[in-house]
């Protein structure tokens, strides 16, 4: 199917709201989501639906709740999600931090126990419009480990994603690096098996350790695993991700000793800065803008794709899918659709005709 975004998220609310939420919940999750796909990220888009179904119904997800404030100290905020939509909470407390930042200069946030969290960059780009410089690193746990340290040949950590941002003069210039310390995303391992695609055998090993292109071997056993970026680059950072955001925030490492319930539980440490700390925020805009002219200018290795910045892929993506539309392949729709109908909804009720397809 080939659908606009304002149809895939009608029936991404509705989705949500049949499997228990209320209204405003379920457009901000469905909202969050399409704009997953719309940047290109459908690893982290709606064709997380039906797993966010699945996780309602083992007890793993708790729609309508709200994130609970543990501890506030001005410019030290720790969030609990206690299990609810974790688009909904990494948006309040972001929205609370934002504010402090602002009072205050820097504002330093934890969020733990909250479901799936989705599109890091989100986060980043709330920062960006409030005009502050954000870095974000993110725990992924509660389910068996699928990324192995360098050198190893199982899995003992998440993907755990790492973002940055930092605004500059002007929207299309801003700077937002958002990734998952793994090769790839667990979720595009998930589409890929969903297209019948293979992936690189740079990405994946199977359980005896051998590289692989074969997604499968994630979500069969005996399992596989994900290989770290930048070999030992990477798997320090996915380490440290693990020791910010889980440890320091108290929501429990993937390490066996906490529970693991076969759910997905996001743990998130934020450091927001207000550039005017430094100086007369204009001034560094301007400095930041001469430094993305010049890296912009660097001569392509190849001619029709010229060097682009953190952040450019994105915008690229959402113009184009938001004029042509959102591709969800034969598989993950009818994951989706099949969701619908278990809810009691009627797909036809969505105007999802042919000329969509």
């Amino acid at each position: 199917m080939n659908l606009s975004h304002e149809k895939l998220e009608n029936l991404a609310s509705a989705i949500l709201e049949a499997a228990g939420s209320g209204p405003a919940e379920a457009r901000t999750v469905a909202s969050h989501l399409l704009q997953a796909n719309l940047c290109g990220h459908d690893s982290h888009g709606v064709g997380m639906l039906p797993t966010y179904v699945a996780n309602i119904a083992k007890g793993l997800l708790k729609p309508n709740r709200l994130p609970e404030t543990v501890s506030d100290q001005g410019n030290f905020i720790l969030f609990d999600g206690h299990r609810g939509y974790g688009q909904v909470a990494a948006k309040l407390a972001m929205e609370l931090a934002i504010d402090r930042c602002k009072d205050k200069g820097m504002a330093l946030m934890g969020l733990r126990n909250a479901h799936h969290i989705g599109r890091i960059g989100a986060y980043g780009e709330q920062s960006l419009a409030a005009g502050l410089i954000s870095l974000h690193f993110v725990s992924v746990v509660d389910h068996v480990p699928m990324v192995t340290p360098f050198g190893g040949k199982q899995g003992r950590y998440g993907t755990n994603p790492l973002c940055i941002a930092v605004p500059s003069l002007n929207e299309a210039d801003h700077l937002l690096l958002d990734m998952a310390t793994s090769r790839i995303a667990v979720g595009k391992a998930r589409v890929a098996l969903n297209k019948g695609h293979q992936v690189s055998d740079c990405d994946l090993i199977d359980a005896e350790g051998q590289p692989t292109g074969d997604p499968s071997v994630l979500f069969s056993e005996p399992q596989g695993a994900l290989l770290p970026f930048g070999e030992h680059k990477g798997y320090g950072l996915g380490l440290l991700c693990e020791v910010l955001a889980a440890a320091l925030t108290g929501g429990g490492t993937i390490q066996p000793g906490n529970v693991r319930g076969g759910g997905i539980v996001n743990h998130m440490l934020t450091i927001l800065i207000n550039p005017e700390l430094y100086g007369e925020q204009n001034a560094i805009r301007q400095e930041i803008a001469a430094l993305i002219d010049y890296i912009r200018a660097t001569p392509p290795a190849q001619t029709e794709s010229p060097v682009l910045i953190p952040g450019d892929p994105e915008r690229q993506r959402r113009k184009s899918r938001l004029s042509a539309g959102i591709f969800i392949e034969e598989n993950t729709w009818d994951e989706i659709i099949g969701t619908a109908v278990s809810l009691g909804l009627n797909p036809e009720e969505f105007n999802l005709s042919e000329e969509d397809a």
